[in-house]
């Protein structure tokens, strides 16, 4: 089962998100009329812990002494009530994808 989860906006606005039932946060609506939750963190709050991760990521691999000719970085990110957004799990852990290409004779 899921819930809907309503996050305002930095600009006084709302993004609705499903969650999962077992998401931590979730509380159940004691009001049969409210059919959508609030959550206690904004969309922009949560978005800028994930922003943080791609950016030191980022900036962690364009240092290396060898600088890549690409670097790509993937993840997923999930929401929840209390946090807002988080980079998904798969199999238990954290999940982030990185992959970089070095061409011959361009280093």
């Amino acid at each position: 089962m899921t819930h809907l989860i309503s996050f305002r906006t930095a600009d006084g606005g709302e993004a609705v998100v499903e969650i999962a039932e077992d998401e931590p946060g979730v509380v159940a609506v004691s009001r049969t009329g409210d059919a959508i939750a609030q959550a206690s963190a904004s969309l922009e709050s949560g978005l800028d812990r994930i922003r943080t991760v791609a950016e030191t990521t980022l900036d962690r691999l364009i240092a290396l002494p060898r600088q890549p000719d690409e670097v790509s970085i993937e993840f997923g990110v999930r929401f929840n009530a209390k946090a807002g957004a988080v980079i998904a799990h798969t199999e238990g852990e954290g999940h982030l994808k990185v992959a970089m290409v070095w061409r011959r004779g361009t280093s």
